[in-house]
């Protein structure tokens, strides 16, 4: 979580995987996924909320309690960009993609 801790320090102030989690009613764990998986679809075609929900399982309007939280979609495409940035393909992103599909 330390990584995705620090991305998002970077796109919203005093958002943290443990607090996002507590305030909106989900497990840490379910929290990372859904952030990794809004990060991914942010870039793709359609609704950011509706294929991260398809990717995780988890309902689109707790999806979109996460944005909001984290700043809108404004700070979720700075967290896209900063996911990228931090591996690409080969790296984080493409590691994030493949447990998403896994």
């Amino acid at each position: 979580m330390g990584l995705l801790d620090g991305l998002l320090g970077q796109v919203a102030e005093h958002v943290d995987i443990q607090n996002l989690a507590a305030k909106i009613g989900l497990s840490p764990e379910q929290v990372e996924q859904a952030v990794q998986a809004l990060g991914l679809a942010h870039p793709e075609p359609g609704d950011t909320a509706q294929l991260a929900a398809d990717q995780t399982g988890l309902p689109v309007d707790k999806l979109q309690e996460i944005i909001g939280h984290i700043g809108g979609e404004g700070s979720l495409a700075q967290f896209a960009s900063l996911l990228q940035e931090n591996g690409g393909s080969e790296g984080l992103l493409g590691k994030l993609s493949g447990f998403l599909k896994g």
